[in-house]
């Protein structure tokens, strides 16, 4: 089997440290470079063209490639041939499911990255993916259950406001309907965000499409 180059990717330097190491000691693998922000990621996947890359979900990003799925999403079309193993904090069932279906090949949850990052790379190496436990659960959006409980701690104004941004309404748009100022609708929509435990609009509208809480 050839060693596959991989870029890791990650803003703190302990952690690239420890991904160095882990990567440096399987023979199966070869670092080819490291980044510390999305713009040096990019920079290395022009120069290296690796096999694998290893990066964290949140790092300080850019108006031209930004972090998150909106990082994700751009690295997965311009470099279709790198097989992505994501690094998060995050336990959000949403953005797990986001990421999986995005095509990445794994997630890990920095909080487990010790005992997973050695099942990871060997699923990898032999070509497949590898999903973390919290993958394997119920996500979110398909329990009922949970779905409705999150959406019963909404306001009827916070409801009033998702409505209207799902059906593609800006903050602006919105105020103007609902006879409120901008800043008040947007408070209700970040008050509704965190209440459903997404991060950012692109979840809230993947969230509200697939809960589909308004018919």
């Amino acid at each position: 089997m050839r060693e596959l180059k991989v870029v890791i990717a990650d803003d703190h330097p302990v952690v690239l440290l420890g991904l160095r190491e882990m990567i440096q000691r399987d023979e199966y693998f070869t670092l080819a470079g490291e980044a510390l922000s999305s713009s040096q990621l990019v920079e290395q996947l022009q120069l290296h063209q690796p096999e694998l890359l290893i990066t964290d979900f949140n790092m300080p990003g850019d108006d031209i490639y930004g972090d998150g799925l909106q990082l994700i999403e751009y690295i997965i079309e311009h470099f279709p041939g790198v097989k992505i193993l994501v690094l998060t904090v995050m336990s959000n069932h949403l953005i797990i499911s986001r990421l999986l279906e995005l095509g990445v090949a794994g997630v890990i949850a920095k909080s487990h990255i010790r005992e997973e990052i050695g099942k990871a790379l060997s699923a990898l190496a032999n070509d497949r993916g590898y999903a973390p436990p919290a993958a394997a659960a119920i996500s979110v959006v398909t329990n009922p259950k949970v779905i409705d409980e999150r959406f019963s701690t909404l306001s009827p104004r916070e409801v009033e406001v998702l409505r209207l941004f799902v059906a593609g309404n800006s903050v602006g748009d919105i105020a103007r309907q609902l006879n409120r100022s901008v800043k008040t609708v947007s408070t209700q929509k970040v008050a509704a965000m965190q209440k459903l435990e997404v991060l950012n609009d692109h979840a809230l509208l993947t969230y509200c499409i697939k809960a589909d809480p308004f018919e």
